[in-house]
């Protein structure tokens, strides 16, 4: 048969299949033209020309769609399975080339010419077919897709073309690669191209013999650890732990890495988790780990809230809220506009300190509100363990961190504003001084690294905006105090209690009470009379429980149907509540021999003392009631002496010792009284009962004296110059030192109150006195 004769045949598209010559093979037929192919070549010679498609997911291909080389074959038998489909058994013959496609009415017919091998030198070819054998043997021994059996069998082949086709038959490679050697006719190229191929087969499976040994190792590893898991949940249900902690763990690990710590206490919390994991659910120091774990997890460690800036708004906010306190809202927008210029500033760490009532904890929370910061409260008093502020150590049953980082917790951000309320009522005792303990939280240079003996890691405090609060500096220690920055809240005036009554307490009051302000409303001089004559106090919660109990009795008038509006006035008050609890004020109603009012600065804030001296016939005893504390039994000395000195100056008889007894006594004895402020107004009570002279009932003072009569400055007042004009005084004998004070008391004190500061006892005399010696005194 010539080379380029033309032969016609029935086509038969492979899909994903590939058929050499000689190479015998299964076909599965099921679309129609390729079956009705298929039985006219059985009709005729039994040849059929087979050429792979290019896309297999083709149905109906078209010229195009085919490759242009592919296998005379011969059908040696075709039977017809149950499912419809065609199974059929082929055998390559020649190589082909199709020259043309003829579609018939039920199947494709194709003319192609026969492709010969061309073989030109047989030496190389047979150097080529060992080198093909030798790659073969290798590839075989670590492919698990070949036999021995296929390998020895194709050993046995002479001819390199055939050879050549038969091996790349075994190989798993693509249709592509495949239609490739087929499309190669000469012998010595086709060998080459297959010894390629094997090449790469072997190093692919090389490589995959590589990653199962390593997914091998790992999966004995992982059965191993599932195996050591298993045998402890075991050992766990025997223990009592039904439900291992396999669970819990995962969930405990998941919530480390997205509490996002430092990464020296993420190590610790995972070292610990560890620990936890190992330890049998029934120990005792599982759920201490347990307990730890959790808290380093709900700390706040990067979480912060943004600041707002915005100084007119703060100011606004806290004008909102409180009345006057000046000083203290200066301070605040000072630290917004300098961290608004620096952004780096430390919080500051502010101690407010004033009477009960004054707002000293409300405005805390107005700073935070004024801000944007969280806001968290702990409470001071009567705290006397160092544990409470530092936490106690995991060794112990029941530990828990300190207050500050429990306040921390509740705050779940790094920078809060924190109210340490009532420091000045922490004690100590033998359990450690907790006052000693807030000096590191304190502190904002050792604060940034505060150590919380639970937690035992540094816990930054940097970025808390800190106010403490407290009645009275006396008894707060002093390196606490020098690390805190002192703002003085001193009482309301009435005109500011007013005020504050109107704009915040009374909408307040009303509405908890279930009123309206059409239901009841407040005349001034109600008010007014609430302050003066009901309430004695430097702040204003006294006179918001009595503006509450007005308004419980306005309730009371309109659910009974007898009013339906009830407007309080001066007059009404009394009979709402009662007769007043105090005098207007402490002034005397008229000049009193022997009776002299003081100012004091009590916890309570600015009062007004009374001291009284009487003469009697005696024998020179100094008697002294009321409860006085040291400080004021000395002062009372102290004048005493300094009169005797001075007998004929202020012509009183020298031999007045010899003659008589004298008693001081400062009303009201059930209540201490002590303080370096209370001489020069002992001394004038003093020098009126022995001379007679009245002190003048518009008189207030406030001083202390030394043995030669200098008056010395004393402190508070702002607080002893409100209780002054509470008391309805005209003038205020004050040291001449304290001059400089003047400028922190407010414009409408000063309006109705005259100060006079004195150097000496005798200017004392001179504007408190009044007339000449009284003979029948």
């Amino acid at each position: 048969m010539a080379e380029n004769q033309t032969l016609t045949y029935p086509l038969l598209p492979l899909r994903g299949l590939l058929v050499y010559p000689s190479m015998v093979l299964h076909l599965d037929v099921g679309r129609e033209k390729s079956v009705k192919a298929l039985e006219e070549a059985m009709v005729n010679d039994n040849h059929i020309m087979l050429i792979a498609q290019k896309e297999t997911n083709m149905d109906e291909p078209q010229r195009e769609d085919l490759y242009s080389i592919g296998t005379i074959a011969y059908v040696k038998q075709m039977v017809k399975l149950p499912n419809g489909t065609h199974r059929v058994l082929v055998e390559g013959v020649d190589r082909a080339e199709v020259e043309e496609i003829n579609e018939k009415e039920e199947y494709f017919e194709v003319a192609v010419r026969k492709l010969e091998d061309v073989s030109e030198d047989q030496n190389e070819e047979e150097a080529l077919t060992r080198t093909l054998m030798e790659q073969f043997e290798q590839y075989v021994k670590v492919s698990k897709k070949v036999t021995q059996e296929t390998y020895d069998t194709l050993a046995d082949i002479d001819d390199p073309s055939h050879l050549a086709d038969m091996v790349a038959s075994h190989l798993p490679i693509k249709v592509k690669e495949k239609q490739e050697i087929l499309e190669i006719s000469e012998v010595k190229q086709r060998l080459k191209r297959i010894i390629d191929i094997i090449g790469n087969e072997r190093e692919v499976l090389q490589i995959e013999q590589k990653i199962g040994q390593r997914v091998k190792k790992s999966m004995e590893r992982t059965q191993k650890e599932y195996y050591l898991r298993e045998q402890m949940k075991a050992i766990q249900n025997e223990l009592g732990d039904k439900d291992g902690k396999s669970g819990e763990i995962a969930e405990l690990k998941e919530k480390i890495e997205n509490a996002s710590m430092p990464e020296r206490v993420e190590l610790v919390a995972l070292k610990e988790l560890r620990r936890y994991e190992k330890i049998p659910q029934s120990s005792a120091e599982s759920s201490v780990i347990r307990n730890y774990i959790e808290w380093l997890v709900v700390l706040p460690w990067t979480t912060e809230t943004e600041d707002n800036l915005d100084v007119p708004h703060a100011e606004q906010i806290l004008d909102e809220d409180h009345y006057g306190l000046d000083k203290v809202k200066d301070r605040i927008l000072e630290y917004l506009a300098v961290q608004q210029l620096t952004q780096s500033i430390k919080g500051p760490i502010l101690c407010l300190v004033g009477p009960p009532g004054v707002g000293k904890t409300s405005l805390a929370k107005s700073i935070a509100r004024a801000i944007n910061r969280q806001f968290v409260r702990v409470s001071l008093g009567g705290v006397r363990d160092e544990a409470e502020i530092r936490g106690h150590r995991r060794t112990y049953i029941g530990a828990m961190p300190g207050r500050i980082i429990q306040g921390m917790k509740r705050a779940e951000t790094i920078n809060p504003v924190f109210l340490l309320d009532e420091i000045d009522k922490m004690a100590s005792d033998f359990r450690g001084d907790p006052s000693s303990a807030m000096l590191e939280v304190l502190d904002p240079e050792q604060n940034s690294t505060f150590s919380d003996h639970f937690i035992e890691e540094h816990y930054d405090l940097s970025n808390v905006l800190f106010v403490a609060t407290a009645n009275t500096m006396s008894t707060i220690p002093g390196p606490l105090m020098d690390r805190m920055e002192v703002i003085q809240i001193a009482g309301y005036t009435e005109v500011e209690k007013l005020h504050i009554a109107k704009e915040h307490l009374l909408g307040k009051q009303i509405k908890e009470n279930g009123l309206t302000r059409s239901q009841v409303q407040f005349r001034d001089d109600a008010l007014m009379k609430l302050i003066r004559r009901y309430t004695r106090e430097a702040g204003v919660r006294g006179l918001e429980r009595e503006i509450a109990n007005v308004c419980r009795k306005a309730a009371k008038i309109i659910v009974s149907g007898d009013k339906k509006r009830v407007i309080v006035t001066e007059k009404m008050v009394e009979d709402l509540i009662g007769r007043p609890k105090f005098r207007y004020g402490q002034a005397e109603l008229e000049d009193q021999v022997g009776a002299a009012t003081g100012l004091a600065y009590t916890v309570a804030g600015g009062d007004t003392l009374s001291i009284e001296v009487l003469i009697s016939p005696g024998k020179g005893n100094l008697t002294l009631t009321g409860k006085l504390g040291d400080v004021m039994k000395e002062s009372a000395q102290a004048a005493f002496s300094y009169i005797r000195s001075r007998a004929d100056e202020l012509k009183i008889d020298p031999e007045f010792v010899e003659k008589n007894d004298i008693h001081i006594h400062v009303p009201e004895g059930a209540t201490p009284k002590d303080g370096p402020s209370a001489g020069i107004t002992m001394a004038t009570a003093l020098v009126s009962a022995l001379t007679g002279r009245a002190v003048s009932r518009e008189v207030g003072m406030t001083g202390e004296i030394t043995l030669r009569g200098r008056v010395l400055p004393i402190g508070g007042l702002k607080q002893k110059a409100l209780s002054a004009h509470r008391a309805g005084l005209t003038k205020v004998i004050i040291p001449y030192e304290n001059n400089k004070d003047l400028e922190d008391i407010p414009e409408s004190v000063k309006e109705d109150l005259t100060f006079i500061p004195v150097k000496h006892l005798d200017e004392v005399l001179e504007v408190a006195l009044k007339g000449e010696t009284n003979e029948s005194s």
